[in-house]
């Protein structure tokens, strides 16, 4: 069954490569390419069905690439990845399926993604009416079979769902509830692969409702289940899950694309293109800075079901040492999840250190150097992200005497904020004493002492106490005669 063709549009470098690579063979685009292109979202990724050997003609888009990467994707499906050399597109390639490219496409996940274009153009081959559902605004499974057949494709169901802007019919429902147990024997790399693209999602809070709501969340994030039901102190309005989803919302208003909102533009100050060009960065996993930033937001209170706590005095509720205890429970659900060192300790160093300008609000203000100093020497090289981690967690915190200690938290965080990018961007001043120089002047050795006289010496320094080598000299044997390091 075909239906109709997709303008001659201008099209993306790896759909152009693909073409002319496999121009001539059994080919066909498939799936996202093909919606896409109707849809004129931007089409990047692009799959490809052929009939023959998928290795060969993924070494013919690499060839016809002129410098591209090129390796086995999947040996259980036969599938092969082509990534250009700037990862601007990638070309999936896989065999056909099935005895024809119908039978293929009825083996696919959802009706909207078993769309087919011959490799040269022509006609759409659309034998489950995925034109119709996706005009019609439907995600339908392509049929009874699609989530035991892969049951990753229960939590794909949320992202597609949510990018796609599209509501699953009931059978849809109902077939992915039917699988939610089997995502536990899916594998944690793709796991984390479609979770990832649902928390960048502008409508991530949404897709973890609909996880929630799938019963996926208790499989695959069991720390976020967690928190639904755990109340809070009166200076909270909502239970820890649903504060959680609040500044999930906070940091994903520093992410996007829209204005930011006035409360946000306070906490900013001057510093509003900065942010955005800091939190666009690439860090890792194919993530942002921004991206990254989610994660602490959604992991940020993981622990304060472990450590909830009422005092026998007054009986306010507390969570003492949420934060130390959170830090290695969020390292914990990304080691499981087969992600990177750089984003596990990235994420970690956020949710560890996300209380710690909330107490500078109690110091005397402005804030004294030496206290800008110890803030910035512990966050690094977290200290903008985290500074911004603590504005989202305040302006989701609505409780009692909410405004007051918003209003507090925000003048704290704005001068914070321009110490915070000044230091990323040049980084401390640079000492006026080497180490070495500094145990030959005083005749001490190399060590734990010296390097605690250094770090009161840097310390002095960013307080603008001492500004020459001279009195970097004088300072430190003052601290020696004093026994102040003994």
């Amino acid at each position: 069954m075909s239906g109709g063709t997709v303008d001659d549009r201008e099209e993306s470098a790896g759909l152009q490569v693909a073409r002319a690579a496999l121009a001539g063979r059994s080919a066909w685009l498939v799936g996202g390419a093909v919606r896409d292109r109707r849809s004129d979202r931007r089409v990047t990724d692009v799959d490809v069905v052929v009939d023959g050997d998928p290795a060969e003609a993924a070494r013919a888009v690499a060839s016809a690439a002129g410098s591209a990467a090129c390796f086995a994707l999947s040996e259980e499906f036969g599938s092969w990845r082509v990534v250009a050399r700037d990862r601007s597109w990638q070309v999936d390639v896989e065999p056909r399926r099935g005895a024809t490219l119908e039978e293929d496409l009825t083996l696919r996940d959802f009706t909207v993604n078993a769309i087919a274009e011959p490799i040269a153009g022509g006609s759409l081959i659309d034998p489950l009416g995925g034109l119709a559902d996706l005009e019609a605004g439907r995600l339908r499974m392509a049929g009874p079979g699609a989530f035991a057949d892969d049951p990753l494709r229960v939590l794909r169901l949320v992202r597609v769902a949510i990018e796609l802007d599209l509501e699953p019919d009931a059978d849809t429902l109902s077939g992915a509830g039917a699988e939610v147990e089997a995502l536990r024997g899916v594998s944690p790399e793709r796991v984390f692969i479609e979770l990832r693209r649902i928390v960048a999602t502008p409508q991530a809070r949404r897709a973890l409702e609909m996880m929630g709501e799938l019963r996926v969340t208790a499989v695959v994030l069991p720390e976020l289940e967690a928190l639904r039901g755990v109340e809070q102190s009166r200076f909270h309005h909502r239970d820890v899950h649903g504060h959680t989803l609040e500044v999930l919302e906070r940091t994903i208003e520093l992410t996007g694309a829209e204005p930011y909102s006035p409360d946000m533009q306070a906490a900013l100050g001057g510093h509003q293109a900065e942010v955005r060009a800091l939190l666009a960065e690439p860090l890792a996993d194919e993530m942002s800075r921004g991206d990254a930033l989610r994660w602490g937001a959604l992991l940020h209170d993981a622990a304060k079901p472990l450590t909830r706590e009422i005092s026998p005095s007054d009986g306010r509720v507390t969570f003492i040492g949420h934060d130390v205890r959170g830090a290695e429970l969020a390292r914990a659900v990304l080691v499981r999840l087969r992600t990177s060192e750089r984003l596990c300790a990235h994420v970690a160093a956020l949710v560890r250190h996300h209380l710690r300008l909330g107490f500078l609000v109690h110091e005397p203000q402005p804030l004294a150097r030496r206290s800008v100093f110890a803030y910035l020497r512990a966050c690094s090289p977290v200290e903008v992200d985290v500074t911004l981690l603590s504005v989202a967690d305040r302006l989701a915190t609505r409780g009692d005497r909410a405004q007051e200690a918003i209003e507090s938290h925000l003048r704290v965080a704005r001068g914070l904020l321009t110490d915070a990018l000044r230091w990323r961007a040049d980084g401390p001043p640079p000492p006026l004493v080497r180490g070495d120089e500094l145990a030959r002047e005083l005749g001490i050795a190399a060590g734990p002492r010296l390097g605690a006289v250094l770090e009161q010496l840097a310390e002095a320094q960013y307080a603008g106490e001492i500004v020459t080598r001279a009195h970097a000299l004088g300072y430190a044997r003052k601290l020696i005669e004093a026994s102040s390091l003994t």
